[in-house]
């Protein structure tokens, strides 16, 4: 069953990118007017009306206990061919090729360091939540702490909260809210969606990587932490120590969208080996 997702807003609407560094001046995150920002907005406006921390808590029970599917990694990546985007006319590949070629960028760049390459072949297979019937907003685009006030850099922050009852509870409506000051990001509580989902599989499956790897699936879609330079009162020295990793990790994620398609069949074997040393077997999703 072939399932429209839509366009992940994370990486279709970006107004912080440096335009030297994308395709082209409408490309990489960088819409600003038409169609795709209205729906983009919207996605936004219904994230964040809805993710709440009564809302994230219940998806880490309803998915937290890994019951939905017994599968292999490679079988989850084949799965994400199952997601189509409909409304993106310059993406007419299967999404699993977006996996190939982000890992693909980072094996360019860091040759030694084998581990990354699998982060860049991992990290969008939290999407297949969608499959499971989850809505756009519950999956994809980027991602905040709930259980505080958003700081000023999350996308749209200031026309689209307005409707989260959260912000008129006094628990979680000031800058801290529930938190504690430098209380580390392992005690936040992020929206919920494939990055959250996806980092919590690893955990439960011990996949057998470095931490950094952990914080860049986790952390990918925090925009407003490892781009805008919001939410560091919650930091903890770690978490810092951690954030040029998140960063390095981003970029092959935005900037390697290409026309030009890997050639997935040589490559599979590569990234079976890899899965295989660090995520093997048949895992709990």
């Amino acid at each position: 069953m072939k399932v429209d997702m839509g366009p992940d807003p994370s990486l279709v609407y970006r107004p912080d990118v440096d335009p030297e560094l994308a395709k082209s001046k409408d490309s990489f995150r960088n819409y600003t007017e038409g169609p795709l920002l209205d729906r983009v907005f919207t996605t936004y406006k219904l994230m964040h009306t809805h993710q709440t921390v009564d809302f994230v808590n219940r998806k880490h029970i309803q998915f937290g206990g890994f019951s939905y599917k017994k599968m292999s990694v490679m079988e989850a990546v084949n799965m994400l061919d199952d997601l189509v985007d409909e409304s993106d006319p310059d993406v007419d590949f299967p999404n699993s090729f977006h996996a190939f070629q982000t890992a693909e960028g980072i094996r360019k760049a860091h040759p030694d360091k084998d581990w990354f390459h699998l982060v860049g072949f991992l990290h969008d297979l939290g999407k297949i939540l969608a499959l499971w019937g989850e809505p756009q907003w519950a999956v994809v685009g980027d991602t905040f702490p709930v259980g505080c006030r958003p700081q000023a850099s999350v996308v749209f922050c200031d026309s689209t909260f307005q409707d989260n009852p959260d912000l008129q509870d006094p628990r979680y409506s000031t800058e801290f809210g529930m938190y504690q000051p430098y209380c580390g990001l392992e005690n936040v509580l992020m929206s919920w969606g494939h990055d959250e989902y996806l980092y919590q599989m690893m955990k439960f499956n011990k996949f057998s990587l470095p931490a950094e790897a952990f914080y860049m699936i986790r952390f990918h879609s925090f925009y407003p932490w490892h781009t805008g330079g919001d939410y560091l009162q919650l930091c903890s020295q770690q978490d810092l120590d951690m954030l040029p990793w998140v960063q390095e990790f981003n970029k092959f994620d935005l900037y390697t969208k290409s026309p030009e398609l890997p050639d997935v069949d040589s490559l599979r074997p590569y990234y079976q080996g890899l899965i295989d040393k660090y995520c093997p077997g048949i895992l709990s999703w």
